[in-house]
């Protein structure tokens, strides 16, 4: 069911690969409630995926853009506001890439080159992304840009690896341009701690399916599917949210407030 929550409301949504990542889930619903938007993705992601299905069933444009890179940032912005006629009310960054995690490395063994990538690519993007917008004045008052963060920022997961440090850099830059862009001209800048996902990233951090089974047992109401993800964000979007920003907001069924669950005790007591 539709709200309009977003009607004329325009943006840029980054990071969809395929119908399971929550950057798709939450593109076809911003098309639902209203919204236009650009679809981009890095180059190599674009040739994997299948975002310009996605692009048919949103009446979207497509526009490369590897995220790390400023000018290819600048000119995706750019080209935005041409074709979707004016300035920006949303972004969202769902990006994220480690090469020692895809690699294999353990996180006592890490390749620091590939370690530096995995913070540009998954961290230091963002602020990328947050600067081109403001430089460019691309951001209408009262907009929100929002990026994926996983509380292993907060907590340890060994298998996550350089991640871990990735997203924490992530929600740093969410607080401290938060701050910036909310004094220019009212942008408010956060990030959503979502679930453990079945995403094509999120299955490929070893032990996944196991933990993923462990944070149901955590979660008094279950994992956060993409799709109720995917309807947080349009929240976020919306003007609903207007006084919310520089924050890490958590969606993940209570995991996060949880000690112990009583599936978790039944479980250790087998």
């Amino acid at each position: 069911m539709a709200y309009n929550l977003l009607k004329g409301k325009r943006g840029i949504i980054f990071g969809a690969l395929d119908e399971n990542s929550i950057a798709w889930k939450t593109a076809l619903k911003c098309h639902e409630e209203g919204a236009q938007f650009v679809l981009t993705n890095a180059p190599i992601a674009m040739r994997m995926g299948k975002i310009n299905e996605l692009a048919k069933v949103c009446n979207a444009e497509v526009i490369p853009a590897d995220a790390t890179s400023v000018e290819d940032l600048e000119n995706l912005v750019n080209k935005s506001m041409e074709v979707l006629g004016g300035k920006l009310d949303f972004i969202l960054h769902s990006i994220g890439m480690s090469p020692n995690v895809r690699k294999g490395k353990a996180y006592n063994d890490l390749n620091y080159d590939w370690y530096l990538k995995s913070i540009d690519i998954s961290g230091i993007s963002f602020h990328k992304v947050l600067q081109t917008a403001d430089k460019l004045d691309a951001m209408n008052e009262w907009g929100s840009i929002l990026a994926l963060s996983y509380i292993a920022a907060q907590r340890t997961f060994p298998d996550y690896s350089d991640m871990a440090q990735a997203k924490a850099v992530l929600e740093s830059i969410a607080r401290s341009y938060g701050y910036f862009f909310a004094k220019k001209n009212k942008v408010r800048v956060n990030t959503i701690s979502q679930s453990p996902t079945k995403t094509t990233a999120g299955t490929g951090v070893g032990g996944f399916d196991v933990f993923y089974d462990y944070a149901d047992k955590m979660s008094p109401l279950g994992n956060a599917s993409a799709e109720d993800c995917a309807n947080y964000i349009a929240v976020m979007f919306s003007d609903f949210t207007r006084m919310v920003t520089m924050q890490n907001l958590m969606h993940d069924g209570g995991f996060s407030s949880s000690g112990i669950t009583e599936e978790i005790v039944k479980e250790l007591t087998k």
